[in-house]
C-alpha cells in the first residue's frame, strides 16, 4: 500500500514539473550589450603594491 501511494505521488510531481514549461516564461529577446562595449574592459595599470609589514 505504502509502495502503491509512493508511486503515486512520485508520478503526480513527475507530471506536475512536466506540464509547467519554466522556458516557455522567458520570452522575448536576449538582452543585449551597450553599443559602447567592445568586450571585457582592461586596466593597463600595474597593480599598486602593498608595502611590507613593519618589522617589530
Amino acid at each position: 500500500m505504502n509502495r502503491v501511494l509512493l508511486i503515486a505521488l512520485l508520478l503526480a510531481a513527475g507530471l506536475t514539473g512536466c506540464a509547467n514549461d519554466s522556458s516557455a516564461h522567458h520570452g522575448g529577446p536576449p538582452p543585449k550589450d551597450p553599443s559602447d562595449y567592445h568586450g571585457v574592459p582592461t586596466d593597463d595599470r600595474p597593480p599598486s603594491m602593498v608595502p611590507p609589514p613593519a618589522a617589530l
